[in-house]
C-alpha cells in the first residue's frame, strides 16, 4: 500500500519526482519530561500530529503539501534536572535549520513552515539571519497558539496541563498514563514583579518551579476536549498553508485596507 502523498517518510522516490511541492513543513518538538503522566516525547508527538493533519487538509483543496521529518529536540537547558531531559542549543538548531533550508532549496521547495511544539523554541531570530541567505520563505508558527483555548479547557495550563493533556488523549491515548497518577503541576511565579507580568523575561529554572515538572492541573483532561481543539488548530493552520502555497512570493504585501493611497 503506498504511503500518504504528503508525509515525507512515506515517500517514494519515484512519487517525489512526480510532485511538485508548494511548501514544506517541518514539526519540531523537544525531549523533556512532561509532569507524571506525559512521555517525554510528547512535544514532537503532538507537533507531527497537526502537521500530517494540516498537510491532509491542504492536499485535499489542492496545495501541494510536504510533512518533513519531525525534529525531536529542543532548547531545554533549564529543564535539564529532570533525568534523560535532551538539550539543543539555539546556536545548533540555527545550524540544523540552514542545512534543511540549503536541502530545500536544492530541490526547489520555495516555502517551509516550521511548526513548532515546544514553547522553549523560537525560531524568530533564526530566520531573520537565515532569510537574506535563501531563496527558501521560511516563517514560524506555534502550533498550540494556532486557536483560543477559551471555551475547549477550564485552566489550559503552560506545560503539560489540560491542554497539552487533552490532546495527547485525542492523538496517542496509549501513550498517557491514567490521570490519577499525574501531579497537580502546581507551579512557583517570580517573585520579582516586573518578571512576573511580563515587563521582562528571564528563562525559569525548571527543578525550582515546578517539583513534576507540570504547569497546570491536568485532572480536567479530555479526549473530547482534546479532539475539539485540535480540529480548530488543524482548521486555522491549514487555511495558511493553503493560502501560502498559492501566494506569489514577488508580491506578498499589501496595504491594510482603508488606510488611504
Amino acid at each position: 500500500m503506498a504511503g500518504r502523498p504528503y508525509v515525507l517518510n512515506e515517500v517514494a522516490l519515484s512519487a517525489s519526482r512526480e510532485t511538485e511541492y508548494d511548501v514544506a513543513i517541518l514539526p519540531w518538538g523537544a525531549t523533556e519530561a512532561h509532569n507524571l503522566h506525559l512521555p517525554f516525547g510528547t512535544d514532537s508527538i503532538q507537533a507531527e500530529a497537526v502537521a500530517i493533519e494540516v498537510a491532509r487538509l491542504g492536499w485535499e483543496a489542492g496545495a501541494r503539501v510536504i510533512v518533513l521529518p519531525t525534529i525531536p529536540l529542543g532548547v531545554d537547558a533549564q529543564q535539564l534536572g529532570a533525568p534523560l531531559t535532551l538539550n539543543l542549543n539555539p546556536s545548533t538548531q540555527a545550524l540544523i535549520l540552514e542545512d534543511i533550508v540549503a536541502s530545500l532549496e536544492h530541490s526547489s521547495v520555495s516555502r517551509l513552515v516550521i511548526l513548532n511544539g515546544h514553547g522553549g523554541n523560537d525560531f524568530r531570530q533564526m530566520i531573520r539571519e537565515l532569510q537574506p541567505r535563501t531563496r527558501v520563505f521560511l516563517c514560524t508558527a506555534n502550533w498550540y497558539t494556532a486557536a483560543p483555548p477559551d471555551g475547549y479547557f477550564d485552566v489550559p495550563g503552560d506545560h503539560a496541563g489540560e491542554l497539552e493533556t487533552s490532546v495527547m488523549l485525542h492523538v496517542s491515548p496509549g501513550l498517557v498514563r491514567p490521570l490519577d497518577e499525574a501531579g497537580k503541576g502546581r507551579a512557583k511565579v517570580f517573585k520579582v514583579p516586573g518578571l512576573r507580568d511580563g515587563t521582562a523575561w528571564a528563562p525559569r529554572d525548571w527543578a525550582r518551579v515546578t517539583e513534576d515538572t507540570g504547569v497546570g492541573d491536568p485532572s480536567a483532561a479530555s479526549a473530547e476536549k482534546g479532539a475539539h481543539f485540535f480540529a480548530a488548530v488543524t482548521r486555522t493552520l491549514s487555511a495558511f498553508i493553503i493560502d501560502l502555497a498559492a501566494a506569489d512570493l514577488d508580491d506578498l504585501y499589501e496595504f491594510p485596507r482603508g488606510s488611504g493611497s
